[in-house]
């Protein structure tokens, strides 16, 4: 594929919150996709789901799954990701369940404890992604 770039956004019927800002969900360039943070907010309502950290992570886990399926790829595909936690005492909880969100190798990874993130969120996660074949 020529290296041009290609901006997508969804709507929630593909499983997708609605970003809370100006931004695209995903951008390609070549065989790279670069995925914009996710936060734990249900697709349809565009609200952050309750819950502790592990369920708030599993949510994050589910949007981007739905962003990547779009494109035909997994957490698997993931070359690099970047954790945002509010509260870095989390950081055990949170890897708790992230372990088991892949079945090859891990990707490399950035996990940053921060003063806040959008909506009051407990976490959010970007990632870029290696994409297989000539995907649209």
């Amino acid at each position: 594929m020529k290296n041009t770039k290609q901006a997508f956004t969804f709507a929630s019927e593909h499983g997708i919150p609605p970003p809370v800002g100006p931004f695209s969900h995903a951008v390609r360039w070549g065989d790279l996709l670069f995925i914009s943070g996710q936060m734990p907010t249900d697709p349809a309502t565009g609200k952050l789901v309750a819950g502790n950290i592990q369920e708030q992570a599993e949510q994050v886990r589910r949007n981007l799954e739905a962003v990547l399926a779009r494109f035909g790829a997994t957490l698997d595909d993931a070359l690099m990701i970047r954790v945002y936690l509010a509260s870095f005492e989390d950081y055990a909880l949170f890897n708790a369940v992230y372990r088991d969100w892949f079945r090859g190798p891990l990707p490399s990874r950035t996990c940053v404890g921060v003063t806040g993130l959008a909506l009051g969120a407990s976490v959010e996660i970007d990632l870029i992604v290696g994409l297989k074949g000539s995907v649209s």
